[in-house]
């Protein structure tokens, strides 16, 4: 398949999906990115529900560098809610946020199932919530975040629902329009690809595995290198050839992972009132302007919400959604809107 039959074949979000419980971030009246940053707050909670903010979206979309942004502005830690990232190994495959990514914020939950194990939704919900409550007991914010939307319908609805009966949360949707995620995924495919992608999975390679559905060997990025790996009798030009097509599928199933994300979060918005920030405009640029855009279009936002939502400042609540799903903004975001996040560009959103 052609990257251009992959863009145009790709499953569109149904219209019936559209969740009136969705309300949409706008973007701030005014933005200064010279304004000094200022310390990391640890909302304490001694009486009544913790709380704790849940990051949502489609892979490639920026969850993580997000979910830094919070808990660097408010004294919180990362719990990872990635079910191919709780694995130990293939993390370029994976896409695992690295120290320098990671910023110096605690991150639970990455890297700590043996490869060959089946790390369920029940598992998660256990381990998430001994980290959060871990995380709570220290005076910190629990940040889950994440593209296994399963594993987090799990956390919240599980188990009689005892998250919910011990947390108040802040559920979180960095959206982008498909076109340009789309286009932002293939770009990430061919770095993976260039960091090392196609040496990690042969590094690790048996051909004696035929069961690509169990454990981490079903993440995106292995079971598509599979014939290629097994063609080292062929010539260069097939081998080439067939290295390609792996890597057109990957880039493929991603989008199609995409898809099905997109269309997951809005059904979950039927449960959960969930706040959308419009990320598309970020992806639609490079370098600086990227970052000033996810400054001014994600990260300011979503630190005004956090911020009245773990301190009350002001609530917000359904009787305040306007016309076209939108809801003001709470606060200027000027005053906090002024790191330069550890992810240098887009590029390195995961």
């Amino acid at each position: 398949m052609t990257m251009s039959m992959a863009f145009a074949a790709a499953p569109a979000i149904p219209r019936s999906l559209t969740m009136p419980r969705v309300i949409t971030l706008p973007v701030p009246e005014r933005f200064d990115a010279a304004v000094p940053v200022v310390p990391p707050l640890a909302a304490r909670h001694p009486a009544g529900k913790q709380k704790a903010v849940v990051v949502m979206g489609a892979t490639g979309t920026g969850k993580s560098r997000l979910a830094v942004d919070l808990a660097l502005r408010f004294g919180g830690e990362v719990i990872n809610s990635d079910k191919m990232q709780v694995y130990a190994g293939l993390d370029v495959v994976t896409n695992k946020v690295t120290d320098d990514e990671c910023a110096g914020v605690p991150h639970h939950l990455i890297g700590v199932a043996h490869p060959d194990d089946e790390f369920t939704a029940a598992d998660f919900r256990r381990e998430a919530a001994r980290a959060a409550a871990a995380a709570a007991g220290r005076g910190r914010v629990p940040i889950i975040a994440g593209g296994s939307n399963s594993y987090i319908e799990e956390l919240v609805e599980g188990d009689r629902r005892a998250f919910r009966e011990r947390y108040e949360c802040c559920f979180l949707w960095v959206d982008v329009q498909l076109p340009p995620l789309h286009d932002f995924v293939a770009r990430r495919v061919d770095q993976m690809c260039r960091r090392g992608l196609v040496d990690e999975v042969a590094a690790v390679f048996d051909p004696r595995r035929t069961d690509y559905s169990k454990g981490i060997w079903r993440a995106i990025g292995v079971p598509e290198l599979d014939a290629y790996l097994r063609s080292r009798g062929l010539d260069d030009e097939e081998r080439s050839r067939m290295l390609a097509a792996a890597v057109n599928e990957i880039k493929w199933n991603t989008f199609r992972l995409a898809c099905r994300q997109r269309g997951k979060i809005q059904r979950l918005a039927h449960m959960w009132r969930v706040l959308r920030v419009d990320a598309t405009e970020v992806f639609q640029k490079r370098g600086p302007a990227a970052d000033e855009a996810w400054q001014r279009l994600v990260a300011a936002p979503c630190i005004d919400v956090v911020r009245s939502f773990l301190f009350e400042e002001q609530e917000c609540s359904s009787n305040m959604v306007a016309a076209g799903g939108k809801v003001s903004v709470f606060a200027s975001a000027a005053a906090t809107s002024g790191k330069t996040s550890v992810f240098a560009s887009t590029a390195a959103v995961v």
